[in-house]
């Protein structure tokens, strides 16, 4: 077995990753530290990266949930603004 697999990784690490493996990274983060709101937000940016919307907001609300000061509030206002976008002019019934 690849003991490199098993090792956490802190989460300045994490940051340095490609989403997809910096998601797999903070899985196991999380499960050592589930109070962590910052590893929760860090969570959501990445799958926000790679459009897993649900995913990300979903993250970011644990976030707050635990933290409700937590940085995961401007990720979660941006990401509804951006859901909640509206251009009447590009609206074609």
């Amino acid at each position: 077995m690849n003991n490199y697999l098993y090792h956490i990784m802190t989460l300045d690490e994490i940051k340095t990753l490609a989403p997809a493996e910096a998601i797999i990274r903070l899985d196991a983060f999380i499960v050592a530290h589930p109070d962590n709101d910052e590893a929760y937000t860090l969570r959501g940016l990445r799958h926000w990266a790679l459009q897993h919307r649900s995913l990300a907001i979903n993250d970011y609300l644990a976030a707050l949930s635990i933290n409700p000061a937590s940085r995961a509030r401007q990720a979660l206002d941006a990401a509804n603004d951006i859901l909640n976008y509206y251009n009447k002019d590009l609206y074609n019934p």
